[in-house]
């Protein structure tokens, strides 16, 4: 494959009229961690004259189209944006039904997961979220520990600034405990106290809905992650798009700070 030293990856990148099969690519020119914020459910509504709520409803059917795409490429690690920390903002009514179609949909598909061999887990503080929800992400985590096809990482009631000021403030009581030496601090000690910090450096960020913008989402993560913006709303984006952003990932060098 010859690599194109600057591919563009923006709005204009993915092309509806795709084959829906697996892009033949290079190992080392797939990703192996993918971020993905599930956007645009409100407007996919709005555009056809519903409420909102049914937005949400059609959302649901992309998590599955994601994973199935993000497998056949053998990507191991897929981490989705369900609920941030400024999500509460939003009318209580609309959060209230965000949170229980999260709910319902790891309760009633959960062997759908097992099945495919996905792994579940989900980061996020625990705070104000209902109980239900915290004992179904508690009973899908358990039931997929020893799933090993894909590590599938929900975040909910989860901010990137939260996580690393949870970090912070944890690593500045084990310092003045004397359980860490302050001048030993590194960016991989750190990254240590990361409520996601078992998972590896994000390659490919996928946000559909054409905003620009990473939402507080991995910050930390995401440092030198490839970013796409597809305008397809989240209730549109199926495997298609998700086959197509990977390309486009291929198609980058990736330099890390390095000169070509």
């Amino acid at each position: 494959m010859s690599i194109a030293s600057e591919v563009p990856l923006g709005l204009d990148v993915l092309d509806a009229s795709a084959p829906q099969s697996a892009p033949n690519l290079p190992r080392d020119r797939v990703p192996r961690h993918i971020a993905v914020v599930m956007d645009g459910n409100g407007r996919w509504a709005i555009q056809r004259g519903r409420p909102r709520s049914d937005g949400h409803v059609a959302g649901q059917d992309g998590i599955f189209e994601t994973i199935d795409a993000v497998t056949a490429l053998s990507v191991p690690y897929l981490t989705a944006y369900a609920f941030s920390t400024e999500n509460w903002r939003r009318e209580r009514q609309e959060v209230d039904q965000i949170l229980g179609l999260i709910e319902n949909f790891l309760r009633e598909r959960l062997e759908q997961f097992v099945e495919r061999g996905v792994r579940v887990q989900w980061r996020g503080r625990e705070h104000g979220l209902p109980a239900g929800l915290l004992e179904v992400l508690g009973r899908a985590q358990d039931a997929t520990a020893g799933c090993d096809t894909l590590v599938y990482t929900v975040c909910i009631n989860y901010g990137g600034q939260a996580e690393i000021a949870d970090a912070a403030r944890v690593i500045a009581q084990r310092a003045r405990d004397g359980l860490l030496d302050a001048d030993e601090i590194s960016e991989h000690t750190f990254a240590e106290f990361l409520a996601t910090g078992g998972l590896p450096p994000v390659d490919l960020f996928i946000r559909p809905g054409g905003e620009q913008r990473l939402s507080n989402f991995l910050l930390w993560h995401s440092a030198y992650a490839e970013m796409v913006f597809p305008p397809q709303l989240w209730p549109d984006f199926d495997r298609r798009y998700v086959w197509q952003a990977v390309e486009a990932y291929a198609r980058r060098a990736r330099r890390f700070g390095a000169a070509l």
